[in-house]
């Protein structure tokens, strides 16, 4: 009789693919329950998410202040006043640029449907019929917009609710994030505090180096595509060019839904040499966007596969709409980070919330 237990009279492979099995199963489900809180919270998690791609992205003005003698109340607060201040009329600036060229845009896609309907024949009038109804004519679509933020108090009651509250952790994380470290020392003795505070200080890296850099590029491309329609003649082209910098921040969806929109654009009012034209310019910004921007940006802080950023994009929409696919990937770059830190991969950058020491993760 064998007096082995029942898990030891399987073959050791079968064991080790249970046991990879388990820790996989447990792994999604405390993944998804995560996920799951995450989203049923989201009137706090999305503007906590917010606000510390926000601090990442300003944080190193708080050296530069303090340096100068200015106290980190005081300095948080004149901080969050530029933010506002920018972000406000950066707003201001798109919304303006889009409500202006939404007329011109909406009639240059719909004569861009009938010509690709002539084109094309009977399969053309399908894509007509998408871009008519996609698009409406701009009195229609200025109308929608008009109704929508009429009847959409309380959606606007909800964003600025979270714009407060995103705006007081900005504060909070830029006066207070230097005490991060002290924190994790007192929460968690012992050398499991380092870990903490390595990969907290990794993926803050990793964030802040994602909105830097994806802030500079979509400056740069929207910067150079504006101009090359303004060349080419193309009307709309400072709302196109605003429509280029916000899908800058989705990477692949947005490029490719911008520039699709602006050759559309082109193709209906100059015809398809312009069309071309323009096609040309959107292709040589993103070639030099992908060749030397991001490799000399972003190549130092940001490291995903173009396959993951696709797949996070995706995920991130289906959770939590187009504010999910803003914060997938940087929310993946931190991810990535730390596991980075636990591989032991990453030493501790010095950011805030750390020692003044560097810290170098024992294997």
């Amino acid at each position: 009789m064998d007096d082995r237990r029942p898990f030891q009279m399987l073959p050791a492979a079968i064991r080790s693919a249970a046991a990879w099995s388990a820790a996989v199963i447990l792994f999604i489900t405390v993944a998804g329950f995560a996920v799951f809180v995450m989203v049923e919270l989201r009137a706090a998690t999305i503007p906590m998410l917010i606000a510390l791609l926000a601090t990442a992205l300003l944080y190193p003005v708080m050296p530069w202040l303090v340096r100068h003698g200015v106290k980190r109340g005081v300095a948080a607060g004149l901080t969050c006043t530029i933010l506002v201040l920018a972000v406000t009329g950066g707003i201001a600036l798109l919304v303006n640029s889009l409500v202006n060229s939404a007329p011109q845009i909406a009639s240059g896609l719909q004569q861009a449907g009938d010509r690709i309907a002539s084109w094309l024949g009977p399969f053309g009038d399908k894509i007509q019929y998408a871009l008519k109804e996609s698009s409406g004519s701009g009195s229609t679509l200025v109308d929608s917009l008009a109704n929508g933020v009429l009847s959409g108090l309380g959606l606007v009651t909800q964003l600025l609710t979270g714009g407060v509250l995103s705006l007081a952790l900005v504060f909070f994380f830029l006066r207070d994030g230097h005490r991060f470290g002290d924190a994790m020392h007192e929460l968690i003795p012992g050398r499991h505090s380092e870990t903490v505070i390595a990969c907290g200080q990794q993926a803050f890296t990793a964030m802040a180096g994602f909105m830097r850099g994806t802030t500079l590029i979509a400056l740069i491309d929207a910067t150079f595509i504006s101009i090359g329609l303004l060349v080419l003649g193309v009307p709309g082209a400072a709302g196109l060019g605003a429509l280029v910098f916000m899908g800058a921040y989705i990477p692949f969806v947005g490029a490719f839904l911008s520039g699709t929109v602006a050759v559309l654009v082109a193709l209906a009012n100059g015809g398809l040499g312009t069309a071309l034209w323009a096609l040309g310019v959107v292709l040589a910004v993103q070639a030099i966007e992908g060749n030397i921007l991001q490799p000399l940006i972003q190549s130092r802080t940001v490291e995903l596969h173009p396959a993951t950023i696709m797949i996070a994009v995706v995920a991130g929409s289906g959770i939590a709409g187009i504010i999910g696919a803003l914060l997938a990937v940087p929310v993946s770059a931190a991810g990535l980070g730390v596991v980075s830190v636990l591989r032991g991969e990453a030493d501790s950058p010095g950011l805030p919330g750390g020692r003044r020491k560097r810290h170098r993760l024992e294997s």
